[in-house]
């Protein structure tokens, strides 16, 4: 495969600086948190641009699945705290735009049309372990720190909290967030929490693999197998199995 640079946004990407980059793999869309520096720590800057390229991508017809991926020796180290000096009581309003973007971006993933897989080394904790595990599958390096520390730092982890528990049963899941104990490449496997456990120089490849074999798809099927699967889990099971009765009649029309 080959991939050439695609910027998505002026603020985001396509300067030596891009806080977001893309990059295309035939019909598959890499997007690659970049602040390496910072363990690809969310501000405000890459939390927005990783929102608009995920709606760019869900909106291409070019693209039939998105990698998500970490640059550096980390996948993310969750929300930048650097920036909680500004998000104080006496700026709401800032605080409450934060906090609807975080909260738009954490369940986009799950909502985008097109299947996502995450690729993710080293560090994944807090917001980021969102991410990671927000995507519809997720491979992971066997040098894996996953959890969610946010309580140490007197920080409620709230916006990722119905993500974890629809992912692991419920006593591991309080664990997690109340202990702030991290999770490696093996116990989360063990949990169910991921597909692949590789070498870290190797998620990225494994990653692409998945995603190109989903760009196969006839992206009508992949489409609406990806709603029908996140819709029916949260469904009785009567109403589960009309909508999927509803899905296999249209379903007929998908071949090409």
């Amino acid at each position: 495969m080959t991939g050439t640079a695609t910027p998505t946004s002026n603020a985001a990407v396509g300067r030596d600086d891009a806080v977001l980059l893309v990059e295309d793999h035939q019909a598959v869309r890499v997007l690659t948190l970049n602040r390496p520096a910072k363990l690809n720590a969310l501000d405000t800057a890459l939390t927005r641009a990783l929102h608009d390229a995920l709606a760019q991508a869900d909106h291409d017809p070019a693209v039939r699945a998105v990698v998500l991926t970490g640059a550096g020796r980390g996948f993310c180290a969750g929300a930048d705290l650097g920036e909680f000096t500004r998000l104080t009581p006496d700026d709401q309003e800032l605080v409450l735009e934060r906090a609807e973007l975080t909260a738009r971006t954490q369940k986009q993933l799950q909502q985008l049309s097109k299947p996502v897989v995450s690729a993710v080394r080293g560090v994944a904790v807090g917001g980021g372990a969102g991410l990671a595990i927000g995507a519809d599958m997720l491979v992971v390096g066997d040098d894996l720190r996953f959890g969610y520390p946010e309580l140490k730092h007197s920080i409620v982890p709230a916006l990722v909290m119905t993500g974890l528990q629809r992912q692991l049963g419920r006593k591991l899941a309080f664990e997690l967030i109340s202990t702030g104990r991290l999770l490696g490449a093996a116990e989360a496997a063990a949990a169910g929490l991921v597909n692949r456990v590789v070498e870290p120089d190797g998620v990225l490849p494994a990653a692409l693999e998945i995603a190109t074999a989903w760009a196969g798809v006839e992206p009508r099927a992949m489409r609406a197998a990806k709603e029908l699967f996140h819709r029916v889990a949260d469904l009785p099971y009567e109403a589960a199995m009309r909508a999927g009765q509803d899905v296999n009649a249209l379903m007929r029309g998908f071949r090409r």
